[in-house]
């Protein structure tokens, strides 16, 4: 022992008294060269320190000072550590108390043993990385992500020969050529996450292959593009990590990524790859993490694609590709599998039941496919399962119990949109908790589901479509307090609800489509969305609702029975999108309080009974896009501030007691409308010329008004309506969480009302009917090439059908009834062969009709009340000789005689045909010989009709 004491003392007075080693505890450092501890010093002095993280740098040995190592033997400084602990991302209290900032002061690079300096999470305030970095030759470590520095990242870090770790990511840099990088000989990581870098052309992929010793690559968000197909030689042996996701590549997939055999970790999503998935892709042998998601055109066949080993994986993501073919039972043997991610592709086939094996997994997305067949009863044997999705497929079948058996951690559940029937016992209690349950159009019912009962985490509840009647229970609405997302719509649930309505703040509550009665009841907690549409409620709108949902952003109300006026407190709530109070018994005029709703974007008001002017003051309503006050008893004027709805898309005023001209400035202030409808009004003057500048528009629906003058020539550049439609663009405001205002409309088509919703952007429609029009028929419309519905019928316009009426070839609805047009009947419309409606009747046309092709699939009213008219469907038949019979008899003659010529050939030609083949069908099977008979009999028929038309011209012509 005193050996030992005396060893200590000895121990003590070295310690003192050299200059050569510092104490600490047990053990002796190095005491810092001079030049270090003053370049240290001048660092410090640039750097601004709120937090004074740099208080213990005092003293002669900076070895002892935080963030700073040495060398145990020269006491050279080799580390610097500054990077911030508690960085913004932090959960810490002290979350962005610890950032340094300032500047970079050059006596860095006296640091000429530096090998690791890490200044990661601090905010420099955009000053440039300086170029000085790139004397720090014996570097080893740079870590400079989210530091706060900004402009063009030095290229001579090239220098930094010995780098093996290099960080600049997630900061506004910008780099324009990779060559400099290719000095970076013992890069082992380097990620360039978020640095612009769609300067640096297409061969940054062969810069990046000779790095020999390159293990992880990340690239995320670059903007990198151009193809990365192909690569010369393939130097990547030790690439271990890439990530290049979130890039425009619009390449094919690279095929060289299936030879690295020591990938373990590939992140390729929504990045624009096309193309196959490389079969060797399943062969990689150390692969772990494969990620695709979001490419939308990468394509496989799933029994080629899983036919890999792959058993080391653990992620696997193909979302939103195209991926076809079905699920192989091998799926099963992929043993480590934890996260899998096969949502909206084209798979199809059923679900393997070997995915009962997968005992590691916890989250398996297959929604958005074209799977079908039941789902397998192995479902239940995943003990790990957190997340499963098979929603929007083609699966049936009965869920019971035991597909949930062993799923006791399962929090989020999808099986919407499929035909599951679950068929549980009353009694029954679900082994897991769930967070986020969607059930929608799965047989639920009848009777409410009593299991939820036990769901005491539950936050998102959709059950719509479910079949479930009858009241809502009372224990349900003691748990409705955690709902953020209610949605029991499109069932037949009866009952007064709770008033008010308990749910969780911000919630969206659909209870639309059920047979739900009583007074309009307001939530608690104040909410975001609230749909009660298409239900037996009645009484007035609450007057006090905007106080109950102050910040409520979709309101539908629409399909009851609500009376009274609409409150004017409904113009403070400043959030709204959407107001949909439609189809009620409402009275009353519009309060003006709703123009200071500045976000709306759909109101309807339509289909109620409501009265007076439309108040101005909805014209303050900039983002508009859709207004419905059609069906109503509105009088006054168009209103001029109107003009001012630059983005409204839809403007239905139909069916009111309007008046006054249609303004001209409609053509040039609402450059964005595609659905115009004024119908049944009494609108007076003429149809504005520069309609013509509505680009966009696809329904024009001026019937039943006062309408005066001449069809416009220039309604044929209407460009929406110059070309087919191929592109449905579902139409609808206000989309939130996946509840929106569908926007919906009613044209009188075929002679009869009939509403559009989910095919409206497809329709293209002119309605001028039924006002006091005249002149003669333009034929400048004949250049709408699109045009679906033409209806002109009601007015007193003349002149002529024009001969190039065939033009429209999408026309499937005219009407020209009740004019005075006359001449023929153009024999060119008898290719329209979309026409499934026309009615030309009361006009004065004459001639014949041209009975053949389309034509001859409509009956006599087409063409009643013109006099001047012949022939079939007519009972009066034409005379031959008639002026206008001119080139239509000829025509049907030679029709007639090559009818004859071809049959009496084909009797001749088919001679022992018509011997052997009767005889050959009547032995084998009575259903041929039936056929083959009424054929004979069609031709025959067809041939005595030909026969007697012909004599009766013959006799025509003798007469005379």
């Amino acid at each position: 022992m005193e050996i030992f004491s005396v060893l200590g003392l000895v121990f003590a007075i070295l310690c003192s008294i050299t200059a050569e080693y510092a104490c600490n505890g047990d053990t002796y450092l190095a005491a810092c060269l001079e030049s270090d501890h003053d370049a240290l010093i001048d660092v410090k002095i640039g750097i601004k320190d709120p937090e004074n993280r740099l208080s213990s740098w005092h003293g002669s040995n900076c070895c002892q000072w935080r963030g700073i190592a040495c060398d145990n033997t020269t006491g050279a400084v080799i580390r610097i550590d500054l990077h911030n602990p508690y960085p913004s991302t932090s959960d810490t209290p002290r979350y962005g108390f610890w950032n340094l900032s300032g500047e970079i002061r050059p006596s860095l690079q006296k640091f000429k043993s530096l090998t690791h300096l890490d200044l990661s999470f601090n905010t420099f305030q955009g000053i440039p990385i300086p170029g000085f970095f790139g004397s720090l030759k014996n570097l080893q470590y740079l870590n400079l992500t989210t530091a706060g520095f900004r402009g063009s990242i030095p290229p001579n870090l090239g220098n930094l020969s010995s780098l093996q770790y290099l960080d600049v990511s997630s900061q506004p840099l910008t780099v324009d050529n990779l060559q400099w990088m290719t000095g970076l000989a013992s890069l082992k990581h380097l990620d360039m996450n978020q640095v612009d870098l769609s300067l640096v052309g297409s061969n940054w992929i062969e810069v990046l292959n000779k790095l020999p010793f390159l293990t992880d690559l990340h690239l995320s968000n670059c903007g990198l593009f151009g193809s990365i197909s192909s690569l010369g030689s393939l130097n990547f042996t030790s690439l271990a990590v890439i990530d290049i996701s979130l890039n425009s590549f619009n390449s094919k997939f690279p095929d060289w990524i299936a030879n690295v055999s020591s990938l373990v970790y590939v992140d390729m999503s929504q990045s624009i790859f096309h193309g196959r998935i490389p079969i060797g892709l399943g062969e990689l042998p150390n692969l772990q993490y494969l990620n695709l998601f979001g490419n939308q055109n990468l394509s496989a066949d799933c029994l080629e694609l899983f036919r890999g080993s792959w058993k080391k994986i653990e992620v696997l993501g193909f979302s939103d590709n195209k991926l076809h073919g079905k699920l192989p039972a091998s799926i099963g043997n992929m043993t480590f599998l934890t996260d899998f991610d096969l949502s909206s592709n084209g798979v199809g086939g059923g679900i393997p039941s070997s995915i009962g094996t997968l005992r590691n997994l916890t989250s398996m997305g297959l929604g958005g496919n074209e799977l079908n067949g039941t789902l397998p009863e192995s479902f239940g044997q995943l003990p790990e399962l957190t997340f499963f999705d098979v929603s929007s497929n083609q699966l049936t079948g009965i869920i019971s119990e035991v597909h949930f058996s062993k799923l006791s951690k399962l929090k989020i559940l999808f099986l919407s949109s499929n035909s599951f029937i679950l068929n549980v016992s009353s009694s029954w209690v679900p082994p897991f908790q769930v967070r986020n349950l969607d059930l929608g159009s799965c047989h639920l019912g009848p009777p409410f589901p009593d299991w939820l009962e036990s769901q005491k985490e539950l936050m998102y509840l959709d059950f719509s479509n479910g079949s479930i009647s009858g009241s809502i229970p009372s224990w349900f609405w003691d748990m409705s307090s955690n709902l953020s997302l209610l949605n029991v719509s499109l069932n037949q649930l009866t009952g007064q609800l709770p008033n008010p309505l308990i749910v969780a703040p911000f919630a969206d509550i659909d209870l639309s489509s059920n047979l739900f009665k009583g007074p309009i009841p307001l939530p608690l907690a104040e909410i975001e969305l609230l749909d009660l549409s298409n239900n037996q409620f009645s009484g007035p709108i609450p007057p006090n609702i905007s106080e109950s949902v102050p910040d409520l952003i979709f309101l539908s109300l629409s399909g009851n029975q609500l009376t009274g006026e609409i409150p004017a407190s409904i113009g403070e709530m400043m959030s709204l999108q959407v107001i949909d109070l439609s189809m009620n018994n409402l009275t009353g005029r519009i309060p003006s309080s709703i123009g200071n709703c500045s976000y709306l974007k759909a109101l309807d008001l339509g289909n109620n009974n409501l009265s007076g002017a439309i108040p101005s003051s909805l014209g303050q309503l900039q983002q508009l896009q859709s207004l419905h006050l059609n069906d109503n008893m509105f009088s006054g004027e168009f209103p001029t501030t109107f003009t001012n709805l630059s983005s409204l898309e839809t403007l239905d005023l139909g069916n009111n007691r309007l008046s006054g001209n249609i303004p001209t400035w409609i053509g040039n202030g609402l450059a964005n409308l595609r659905i115009l409808k004024l119908r049944s009004n009494a609108f007076s003057g003429g149809v504005p010329s520069n309609l013509s500048n509505l680009t966009s528009l696809q329904v024009l629906d001026l019937a039943k008004n006062n309408l005066t003058g001449s069809i416009p020539e220039s309604l044929g550049d209407l460009k929406a309506m110059a070309q087919e439609l191929k592109i449905n663009q579902y139409l609808f405001y206000g989309l939130y969480r996946g509840l929106y205002y569908e926007e919906s409309l009613v044209l009188n088509i075929k002679g009869q009302s009939q509403k559009y919703t989910k095919t409206l952007s497809l329709l293209t429609s002119i309605d001028l009917s039924g006002n006091n029009l005249n002149g003669d028929f333009p034929v400048e419309i004949t250049k709408l090439f699109g045009l679906m519905v033409l209806n002109l019928s009601g007015n007193h316009i003349s002149g002529q059908i024009p001969s190039n009426i065939s033009s429209l070839r999408q026309l499937g609805s005219l009407d020209l009834s009740r004019n005075k047009l006359s001449g023929a009947i153009p024999p060119s419309m008898s290719s329209l062969t979309f026409l499934g409606y026309l009615n030309l009747s009361n006009n004065n046309f004459s001639g014949v009709i041209p009975y053949r092709g389309q034509m001859a699939t409509f009956g006599e009213s087409a063409f009643d009340g013109n006099p001047g008219l012949c022939g079939y469907p007519l009972v009066l038949k034409c005379e031959v000789g008639e002026d206008s019979d001119k080139g239509n008899s000829v025509e049907n003659e030679d029709s007639d005689e090559f009818i004859d010529q071809w049959f009496y050939f084909s009797v001749g030609l088919g001679f022992a045909a018509g011997i052997l083949l009767p005889y050959l069908i009547i032995a084998t099977r009575k259903p041929w010989s039936d056929a083959y008979f009424s054929f004979v009999d069609k031709i025959v028929d067809r041939l005595s009709w030909v026969r007697e038309r012909r004599a009766t011209r013959n006799r025509n012509r003798h007469h005379q």
